[in-house]
């Protein structure tokens, strides 16, 4: 099949494309250009003052948590909110989430109206981690939402701090002493921590000076501790879970034995003179699933907001703003700067034009290249061709010139061809013609009923010839018109073998019908004698005397066919004289005889076996030869079954 042309191109190889790719690559040339000379040119200001208000806000809204997560009010907040407003030159008021004052730092006798949108939420049980600097230190961990300063009853007495104080001094001194250089780090509840350099606990196993004797819970803390686990415990049984052990970290499971029930006594402080109770009985770790680690996490959670309510100030919103209602200073772009923008877009103008002149100028040239060979072609030049030089839009419209200027060619070598060739085969006859009407005029001649009767066979053969380019001619233009009806293609077979029989028994050619049982072909019957008398003809005029021509008819398979399925055969085959190989595929062509030095009675006009073609298309079918030299040859004709419009008749 003749593959389309017209058919659509792939957009990242069309003239579509490649416009929308120059387009968007000069925009987005133009605007990376103009946006980098903004953003270098305005960049530093913004970034000054945005970087100063965001540290400043970060200030304020981390000193603000902290006192909430210090202190169970915000009594006494406004000392800080003011001091927070002479650090930042900003101003800061808090309110309740019903928007009831709390503090602000406005000095005005009526203060501006506060923005619709606050700042931020301080809620040191659900600390917002964009502002907020936070910090793993204490009870917190780094997905932990609650503030590490609101310890709440883990807040340690002063007693158990000095004596926890005193524990970890003498380790950093004994770390020191061996080499580890350690500090003493004070967290949030007032628990020490040894924090060694370089934070490798493991280079203090082997020392005397194990850090490990201060992870031991004093009694504050183990105090803390079951309450908080009898709030998960409840939680936990509430879902209907079992109970967990919380160890100091907040942490379960993890190979971590679990005491059996029973009571708890808090471990000694360090130098503590009371003897130690007997350790507790442990039963083995239990094994947690994923599903129980998220519902221990969130029932953990929800115990620890639960217990530090009460120790820390009630949620509180915060706005942050400049007394005059503007957020960023504005600025004004220097000479330079503006000549800097100016000078970037002269460039991107230039680089726009540029590409847009060779964009053009490769768009154009296809197109100039077309203009001259359609002139060319005007201009009487023989096939005006292209260079193809893609497979886009413009690469297809070249390669369709080229297609019809070949084509056109070719046509025009037709024309040329055709109408010497019916020139030649008019010639003759018209010559005959005249001939002897010029001889009877001068009376060389006699019109007795044989000179009529030559006469009367040139007429013939003339009419035959022009009957044949006629119906060539339909043909081209697609007006050849059928008249399809049932042909029982036996008895057409015998009607054409009878038509010609006197022909073949005045050569000495045998005339035989092979047909069968096959099955009713719609066709059109005048049509279809046609073109296979013309095979018989041509057939009976190239076998000697003593020869056979036999007109045979199957189907596709051997038999009768099954209605409206297949195609049916009609074969005319001869022991003639044979075509050689090179000449076969032309015997298909107007005018074209194999032996050139034949005349037009015993050599035919050339036409018979190209009307034979015209007719099978016509019908839907096909015809082709076969042929030995010396033996024979065979013309098949192959027609659908269902007939050349669609339409089916049954045996």
């Amino acid at each position: 099949m003749r593959r389309d042309r017209s058919s659509r191109v792939p957009l990242r190889r069309s003239l579509l494309g490649r416009l929308l790719g120059v387009s968007a690559l000069v925009a987005a040339c133009s605007v990376a250009a103009t946006a980098w000379l903004a953003v270098q040119t305005t960049s530093g200001a913004i970034r000054q003052e945005q970087g100063q208000n965001l540290a400043a806000d970060a200030r304020i809204y981390d000193t603000l948590l902290g006192y909430a997560a210090r202190h169970p009010t915000w009594d006494g907040v406004d000392a800080t909110v003011r001091e927070l407003a002479e650090q930042s030159g900003r101003r800061v008021a808090l309110t309740t989430q019903s928007r009831q004052p709390l503090a602000d730092s406005a000095t005005a006798a009526t203060p501006p109206a506060l923005p619709p949108e606050a700042s931020a939420v301080v809620d040191p049980l659900s600390v917002d981690t964009v502002l907020a600097a936070r910090s793993t230190e204490g009870q917190g961990t780094a997905a932990d939402r609650i503030d590490p300063r609101a310890v709440g009853p883990f807040l340690l007495p002063a007693a158990e701090r000095s004596a926890l104080r005193r524990t970890a001094d003498r380790q950093a001194v004994c770390l020191n002493r061996v080499g580890i250089a350690a500090d003493v780090v004070v967290g949030p509840s007032g628990r020490p921590r040894v924090q060694m350099v370089g934070n490798d606990p493991e280079r203090a196993a082997g020392t005397r000076c194990d850090p490990s004797d201060l992870d031991s819970p004093t009694r504050t803390e183990e105090k803390a501790l079951t309450a908080l686990n009898d709030l998960a415990d409840a939680c936990l049984k509430r879902q209907g879970r079992g109970e967990v052990r919380l160890n100091q970290d907040l942490s379960w499971g993890g190979g971590v034995a679990v005491p059996v029930p029973g009571p708890a006594r808090p471990t000694p402080l360090p130098g503590d003179a009371r003897e130690a109770a007997p350790a507790p009985a442990v039963e083995p770790p239990r094994e947690f699933t994923g599903e129980d680690d998220r519902a221990i996490a969130s029932c953990v959670g929800t115990a620890r907001s639960e217990q530090l309510s009460s120790y820390v100030a009630s949620p509180a919103l915060l706005f942050i703003g400049d007394e005059g209602g503007t957020t960023v200073p504005g600025f004004d772009l220097s000479p330079a700067n503006t000549a800097k923008i100016a000078g970037a877009a002269a460039l991107v103008l230039a680089l726009t034009v540029g590409a847009s002149v060779l964009a053009g100028a490769r768009l154009v040239r296809p197109l100039h290249a077309l203009t001259g060979a359609a002139q060319r072609m005007r201009d009487g030049q023989e096939h005006a061709s292209v260079p193809v030089s893609g497979d886009d839009e413009i690469g297809r419209l070249a390669a369709a010139f080229n297609d019809m200027s070949a084509h056109r060619a070719r046509l025009e070598e037709q024309r040329k061809a055709m109408v010497s060739d019916v020139a030649h085969e008019l010639r003759t006859p018209l010559s005959n013609i005249r001939g002897w009407l010029e001889a009877a005029q001068d009376g060389l001649a006699d019109p007795d009923p044989a000179f009529v009767s030559s006469l009367l066979e040139e007429a013939v053969q003339l009419q035959h010839i022009i009957d044949d380019l006629q119906d060539l001619a339909a043909a081209d233009a697609g007006v050849l018109r059928l008249h399809p009806e049932p042909v029982r293609v036996g008895e057409l077979l015998s009607q054409v073998a009878a038509a010609h029989q006197a022909r073949a028994e005045t050569a000495g050619v045998t005339l035989t019908v092979e047909a069968g049982a096959v099955a009713i072909l719609p066709a059109d019957p005048v049509r279809l004698r046609q073109a296979v008398g013309n095979l018989v003809s041509n057939a009976v005029r190239h076998t000697p005397a003593g020869g056979r021509v036999t007109l045979r008819a199957y189907g596709e398979e051997a038999g009768r066919l099954s209605e409206g399925a297949g195609e049916v055969v009609i074969e005319v085959a001869d022991t003639g004289t044979g075509i050689p190989a090179g000449d076969l595929r032309h015997v298909f062509d107007r005018f074209w005889r194999a032996e050139k030095s034949r005349s037009r009675r015993t050599g035919g006009s050339g036409l018979g076996l190209a009307i034979v073609r015209k007719l099978a298309e016509a019908h839907g079918g096909s015809v082709s030869a076969t042929s030995t030299e010396g033996e024979g040859s065979a013309f098949t004709l192959r027609l659908p079954a269902s007939g050349p419009d669609g339409m089916t008749t049954a045996s």
